[in-house]
């Protein structure tokens, strides 16, 4: 079927059908604006994660690492968030308590930092449910338009006495662009929403990955302390 035939069949449909198409030629260009901006969301965010590590594993100072994160112009997000929050917790606790057991003050860290992580996850997976919606009505949307197509074809045909192909053929081709449309929106949506959620559990792989390691980390340091309380001034360095 050429173009100007779908676009003169579009016209020629009943207003129920039309208003169908319309909506979900809206339902389309919004799914392709949330697959678009998801695709920028997990692409920063795994620069950003791939940025963060290659500056924590250099052996850097950590304190400075600190410092510099708290230095951007730009607000801190992803894995820089979870750094931020866990030896912002470490900091505090060290000073508020200093004679608190290490492991007290490292399951304090890690409980921050999983509650950082809840959060850095509703916002990766914030757009997520809407595509899954759109994937899964988008087909009935059009499937319903298809039915009242072919139900008003059809009655149309209940006065005349003779039915050819002809008459009964351009209101079922009518019809069934609904159905074509509701999977020209459906499929794209399936298709990026199931891309998507295993970006962002891949992700949050990493982060739970990075929680583990930095806590390890702040423990071997807080049994250092506990075992040489005269350096306590000293900074935090990764060893």
């Amino acid at each position: 079927m050429a173009v100007d035939q779908i676009i003169q069949s579009l016209l020629d449909a009943s207003l129920l059908v039309q208003l169908v198409m319309l909506l979900l030629l809206f339902i389309s260009i919004y799914a392709w604006l949330l697959i678009i901006r998801h695709s920028f969301i997990l692409r920063k965010a795994n620069r950003a994660a791939e940025r963060f590590e290659k500056h924590f594993w250099q052996g850097r100072d950590l304190n400075s690492l600190y410092q510099q994160i708290n230095g951007y112009q730009h607000k801190a997000h992803g894995m820089e968030t979870l750094f931020e929050t866990g030896y912002t917790t470490f900091i505090r606790l060290q000073k508020a308590k200093k004679d608190v057991a290490h492991t007290d003050v490292v399951n304090s860290v890690q409980r921050a930092m999983q509650a950082r992580l809840l959060r850095e996850s509703g916002q990766l997976e914030a757009s997520l449910p809407t595509l899954a919606t759109i994937g899964s009505v988008s087909p009935y949307i059009g499937l319903f338009g298809t039915v009242f197509g072919i139900i008003n074809a059809f009655y149309a045909l209940g006065n005349i006495e003779q039915a050819t192909l002809a008459m009964v053929a351009p209101g079922i081709s009518e019809a069934l662009i609904a159905t074509a449309m509701g999977l020209f929106a459906a499929i794209p949506a399936v298709m990026a929403y199931n891309n998507y959620i295993d970006q962002v559990d891949k992700l949050l792989n990493r982060y739970d990955i990075f929680i583990d390691e930095f806590t390890g980390l702040l423990q071997r340091h807080a049994i250092q302390r506990s075992q040489k309380p005269e350096k306590d001034t000293q900074e935090i360095k990764d060893v």
